[in-house]
């Protein structure tokens, strides 16, 4: 069986550290993931999965992961039940992530807070502004080692509605 999971996306808050009585760190957090498409109104939409990491990765994420980080996490996962105080159970599906990596620099991700960036966005909307507030260099000049190119996220290069003529002859299957 594979149970693999690979996320990126930015955090909708800040992540919540808590101790449990045997005294493991958990964090929980919540992440905004753009869809690589646009629906019928042309707007984009996101996806909000909730995500959970243990032990001294759970810390190191608090202390380093703020609202708005764009970040990318390796997991799994998982559902479990609970009964709730009316009796009924309650079903969760989250991912139990095993590691997480920062997918910008402090630098980027302390500009785009100053800029009013994703941090003063509310989460639910569905507005695509990150790479407005990101450092616009283009790709073929230097960058810093942990920037980003800023490429325009909103183009579709299949967005031309003229057909393409292919015979089944030229098919590999």
């Amino acid at each position: 069986m594979i149970n693999n999971v690979v996320l990126v996306g930015r955090l909708t808050r800040d992540p919540e550290l808590r101790f449990t009585s045997n005294g493991s760190a958990v964090a929980t957090f919540n992440l905004a993931i753009n869809r690589n498409f646009t629906n019928q109104s042309g707007e984009r939409e996101a996806d909000f999965v909730n995500c959970v990491i243990w032990r001294k990765p759970a810390e190191t994420l608090a202390n380093y992961a703020k609202k708005g980080t764009l970040l990318g996490v390796v997991g799994r996962i998982q559902t479990r039940n609970y009964e709730n105080q009316q009796g009924q159970k309650v079903y969760v599906t989250e991912v139990v992530c095993d590691n997480f990596q920062l997918l910008e620099s402090r630098n980027v991700s302390e500009q785009r807070q100053q800029q009013g960036g994703f941090g003063n966005q509310d989460a639910g909307s569905n507005s695509n502004n990150f790479s407005q507030n990101q450092n616009s260099q283009s790709f073929g000049q230097s960058q810093s080692k942990n920037e980003m190119p800023n490429f325009d996220r909103d183009s579709d290069p299949f967005g031309s509605s003229s057909q393409i003529d292919i015979s089944d002859d030229d098919l590999p299957f």
